[in-house]
């Protein structure tokens, strides 16, 4: 059978087909550029269709980049304060290694498009609320704000600003170094003790 004489795809197939690849477009354009100089019309040129069909599929820039752009799903960290750390620092390593680019277009769109703000603040909220819950002592909410803060440090750095000290590291090189550092947030109350040396 020629390609000419192949049936055409279903019509719900090929609209799908089209709206994964007007979406994966999107993503791609959010993440490079962020959500004000993305535009419908590039969005349109890239993945080769009218941007008529954009607006007909999506309604408007903001129900598109809410579509195309989410936050990870959060972990769950309900093991105890003493899996803790071990738990942060092993999500850390992983997002250093393996981040979504729909993530990324949220991050790079946060500080300029209300509706990413929101998103991550949002996720901030639950997110704080969880780990605090696991660490003791009367700023538990602070604390676990500065944990998500230096992880949102770190990704950003990595991954859109690609700063060279840190894009460059081995993730198990950042994690070796953070450890004590969020050691000493989760666990106030835990101090290493000096040894004493012997008196002659």
């Amino acid at each position: 059978m020629t390609s000419a004489a192949r049936p055409l795809k279903p019509r719900a197939q090929r609209r799908a087909e089209t709206e994964a690849r007007i979406l994966d477009t999107a993503r791609a354009l959010f993440s490079d550029l962020g959500y004000d100089r993305t535009t419908i019309r590039a969005i349109a040129s890239r993945a080769e269709v009218d941007p008529a069909l954009i607006m007909q599929y999506f309604g408007s820039k903001d129900a598109l980049f809410e579509k195309a752009s989410c936050l990870p799903t959060q972990d769950a960290f309900t093991s105890g304060p003493d899996r803790l750390l071990d738990e942060l620092l092993e999500v850390l390593g992983t997002k250093m290694t393996d981040y979504s680019m729909d993530s990324v277009a949220t991050l790079r769109s946060m500080l300029t498009h209300p509706q990413a703000a929101e998103q991550v603040r949002d996720r901030l909220d639950a997110y704080v609320a969880r780990i605090s819950t696991q660490i003791d002592a009367d700023d538990a909410p602070l604390r676990a704000a500065l944990i998500i803060a230096i992880h949102r440090a770190v990704i950003i750095d990595r991954h859109l600003l690609r700063y060279a000290p840190i894009r460059d590291a081995s993730p198990e090189h950042i994690v070796r170094l953070l450890q004590p550092c969020l050691r000493a947030l989760i666990h106030p109350g835990k101090k290493k003790r000096k040894k004493k040396g012997k008196k002659s």
